[in-house]
């Protein structure tokens, strides 16, 4: 694979893995395109590996407060607790479900350009409805509503539908405010995003070559950097201008995708890879 595209492919994925836009669903399509196809799609799954990094050096410091109150403290055992809750509906069924996401969900471009559009549409109704928020602060939120934001987060098993989108949009309707909506979101992707890195290593780690390696560290390397940016920024920014530019930008991507695709059929363009 040419070196560009490891860069161009990490640094989709650090720009889009925490922002409600699907940095599978770009990844994907970014990787269709390119006439990019690794086996398993291990490749972009595991640069996924630099964007664990990138969160887990944002919030270290509040990562390390948190495991030295964890002991003593109420609310820090109840926040974590709901983390894991949150975190096991998509453990299950993402196991269950392995190789029908990778072998079918992942190698339909079509779905993809469709739930990039159609979240998009989602993303813009929900930013402008007359919510009020319940909860201000992600370390007040309940096990009870931890867990409802969980099976949220399973709809992103559909590439194209995003992790951070449907954890967002599910938190905000269940009465949390954007910034603490996104914060979940933040915290919910750590256990997550590395059990599907360790999940996807250990199911495909005889389908990857030495050659491969090179290729993954420089990806999730710029996924980390371009990661750490968009944590760093992105509270601030939901905060001030909510999300309806995420939204549009979905509705943008997947509507030039979906026609390049049908031109594709149309004049007859065999799928790349």
């Amino acid at each position: 694979m040419p070196t560009w595209q490891v860069i161009l492919l990490g640094v989709i994925e650090g720009l889009t893995e925490f922002i409600p836009v699907s940095s599978t669903g770009h990844v994907l399509l970014a990787g269709y395109f390119l006439g990019f196809d690794s086996p398993g799609k291990t490749f972009e799954v595991l640069i996924q590996l630099g964007a664990i990094l990138a969160i887990l050096s944002v919030y270290a410091a509040r990562l390390i407060n948190m495991a030295l109150a964890l002991p003593f403290d109420r609310r820090t055992q109840r926040f974590v607790l709901g983390i894991l809750i949150a975190f096991l509906p998509a453990a299950v069924i993402g196991a269950l479900g392995h190789s029908f996401i990778k072998s079918v969900l992942f190698e339909t471009p079509m779905l993809i350009c469709v739930m990039l559009i159609i979240g998009g549409a989602i993303l813009l109704v929900v930013d402008q409805l007359p919510l009020k928020p319940v909860y201000n602060d992600v370390m007040d939120f309940p096990p009870g509503l931890a867990l409802k934001i969980g099976f949220f987060q399973c709809l992103a098993m559909i590439p194209g539908v995003s992790r951070s989108g449907s954890t967002i949009v599910g938190a905000m309707l269940l009465g949390a405010d954007k910034r603490a909506s996104a914060e979940f979101s933040f915290f919910l992707a750590m256990p997550t995003m590395a059990g599907a890195f360790a999940y996807d290593l250990y199911k495909n780690w005889d389908v990857i070559q030495p050659d491969d390696v090179g290729s993954i560290a420089l990806g999730f390397i710029t996924a980390f950097i371009c990661g750490v940016i968009v944590v760093k920024f992105l509270l601030g920014f939901v905060s001030r201008h909510g999300y309806a530019l995420f939204g549009w930008w979905r509705i943008i991507v997947g509507g030039v995708a979906l026609g390049a695709l049908l031109m594709m059929r149309h004049h007859g363009v065999p799928a790349s890879g």
